[in-house]
């Protein structure tokens, strides 16, 4: 793998991590405000989260079909760990979106 596209490789890592990790922070925002049955601002930063974790989706994934059309690259340890922290943070705006759910159910039961 050439210098240019083993900085490529970092590159897109990084966008995937940073993206991922901003969705993160917006699911926890999320969380807080759902906790004070703040349903109207859970649901805005959910759907920021959203939107973040669709951008390092799609990072990782034109990596991954670049692959799929025959371009080469190196194991990249950062890469991974980026393919993990998305796979990470995706569960976790699952979970933020059933546990929301739920604290919406308790409060029209209050």
């Amino acid at each position: 793998m050439s210098m240019d596209e083993q900085k490529e490789l970092v590159q897109v890592a990084m966008q995937i991590i940073l993206h991922a990790g901003d969705a993160r922070n917006h699911a926890t925002e999320a969380l807080k405000a759902a906790k004070q049955f703040d349903f109207d601002l859970a649901e805005e930063k959910m759907k920021l989260a959203n939107e973040c974790i669709t951008l390092a989706h799609k990072a990782q994934t034109e990596t991954v079909q670049n692959e799929m059309s025959g371009e080469k690259y190196e194991y990249s340890m950062l890469f991974a760990h980026a393919q993990d922290t998305l796979m990470t943070i995706m569960s976790e705006i699952n979970m933020s979106t059933e546990m929301i759910d739920i604290l919406k159910i308790i409060k029209s039961n209050m």
